[in-house]
């Protein structure tokens, strides 16, 4: 399939926020979802929604005085005038089922979320890596500058402690998600785009498809309207070349020759990174907290769409940026037990394992006395299928790599398709390093915590629930130092 997600217009025009009425939400407790629910909330609509678990998120939720429900059923739309669902609800679900029965308004979540926006100077960031954390950056960035913004994050900002605010400056900034075509329906007064890859095959079914769709995104831009895009990215410098092309204000940035914003020198410190970047003919530092070249590319483009697009004052920007604490699930330190660090991140294609793992590899060398050990989740039957050999070069640096089974999400299992179609080509590749595949939660707890030493990294990698193994490998280390965390 091709296009913007096929049930839903996101190229209709906006539905006034006052129209919604009372809303529900069916799935609430999803990143994308809770956002919206609590922006709903600070307006001060009526919000109801509904999951099939319980969660800390569904609780966040009643506390801020939504009525959630555990489980659908069509009996929870009683006194609903709009539902609201994202791309991962299937037609069969009975509350969107009954919803279109009654003949209520159904609108995709980037519909609710493009209602909340209203007026204000929106600002959307896309691509097939770095947003949330380019949004997170921009968020934290303006906040610390008093812009107060408001915002919606894929992930929950962590010194923010929430994925989702509203503010009373100007600025609304959203993470706009490419991988079912429903960034279309921001019309942004500047775009983000951080790179343009072929991700999302199963939706969009070409490469070309998927820059098409970033093409409209930029299309959708007003006249005047401004495109931040890395020129260190081949798609997304394409992207920027035509819209410069057709007369749109552009700005890149990058570390390549021709950038409108250039890094030149990046030094690593622990895990942060310092910077010097020359822009309009001035040099500026940029600090941060987080490592690797991709979070100084992150902090680049923030720092464009905050001073160039929404005036804010660079040297204010640049204070926010430095104290970025980083978002849930990228490249975040959930602990050390017996001189073993152990990092969750959220990467699932790629570019962003490859990121992840060429990161974590740096600061283990520069340490001089560890070993990198990697537990990796495989997200989607058709995504490994079609990136494989791309996994595995990803996956390369590390000393370890332990193999979960492919987390299927929306997907039916596809024969042939396992984890050993990444561990396979990882024994052609240069170096040394351990591969486990197919294993259980419990085996791969075992195999890095049996390997571990002090100076180790271990990263969890995926987008499904391999996370909740950081806490399991935390604990399996003070165990096995008697209960201390020496």
């Amino acid at each position: 399939m091709t296009g913007p997600e096929p049930r839903y217009d996101v190229t209709a025009p906006v539905v006034p926020l006052e129209m919604l009425g009372r809303v529900h939400l069916i799935a609430i407790g999803g990143a994308g979802m809770s956002a919206v629910a609590r922006l709903l909330l600070a307006r001060g609509l009526p919000v109801s929604g509904s999951d099939a678990a319980d969660s800390p998120t569904l609780q966040s939720l009643r506390e801020s005085g939504a009525r959630v429900h555990l489980g659908h059923d069509a009996a929870h739309l009683v006194d609903v005038d709009t539902v609201v669902v994202s791309s991962a609800v299937r037609d069969d679900n009975v509350e969107l089922g009954a919803a279109r029965a009654a003949g209520l308004r159904v609108l995709h979540r980037s519909q609710a979320l493009a209602s909340l926006m209203g007026a204000a100077r929106r600002v959307a960031v896309a691509g097939a890596n770095g947003k949330t954390t380019t949004t997170s950056m921009l968020a934290v960035a303006l906040v610390e500058a008093g812009a107060d913004p408001s915002f919606a994050c894929g992930g929950e900002i962590a010194q923010l402690g929430t994925n989702a605010a509203l503010g009373s400056g100007p600025a609304f900034v959203v993470e706009a998600d490419e991988s079912d075509g429903s960034f279309l329906a921001y019309r942004p007064d500047i775009a983000v785009v951080t790179n343009v890859q072929p991700d999302h095959l199963d939706f969009y079914g070409t490469p070309r498809a998927v820059e098409a769709a970033y093409a409209t995104f930029v299309d959708s831009l007003p006249s005047g309207g401004l495109l931040v895009a890395c020129h260190d990215d081949p798609g997304s410098r394409r992207l920027a070349d035509a819209a410069r092309a057709a007369g749109r204000p552009v700005l890149t940035y990058g570390y390549a020759e021709g950038a409108d914003l250039r890094v030149g020198e990046t030094t690593s410190a622990g895990l942060g990174t310092r910077s010097v970047f020359a822009h309009g003919g001035v040099e500026r530092l940029l600090e941060l907290t987080v490592p690797g070249r991709h979070n100084v590319m992150d902090a680049c483009a923030a720092y464009l769409a905050a001073v160039v697009g929404l005036d804010a004052d660079p040297d204010a920007v640049l204070a926010g940026l430095a104290g970025f604490g980083g978002a849930r699930r990228r490249f975040e330190v959930r602990g050390e037990v017996d001189g073993v660090t152990v990092v969750d991140d959220y990467a699932h294609n790629p570019a962003k394992v490859a990121a992840v793992v060429g990161t974590a590899s740096e600061i283990v060398r520069r340490a001089g006395n560890g070993s990198l050990r990697v537990v990796f989740q495989p997200h989607l039957y058709s995504r490994t299928r079609d990136f494989a050999e791309e996994f595995a070069r990803a996956l390369a640096p590390a000393d370890q790599v332990v193999l979960l089974d492919v987390y299927g999400a929306r997907e039916q299992p596809v024969d042939g398709v396992t984890s050993a179609l990444v561990g396979d080509p990882l024994g052609d590749l240069p170096g040394e390093r351990s591969v486990l595949v197919g294993c259980t939660r419990e085996e791969a707890v075992a195999a890095v915590v049996g390997a571990a030493r002090p100076g180790d990294l271990v990263v969890t990698v995926g987008a499904g629930d391999v996370t909740a193994l950081a806490p399991l490998v935390l604990e399996a280390l003070k165990a096995r130092t008697g209960g201390k965390t020496r």
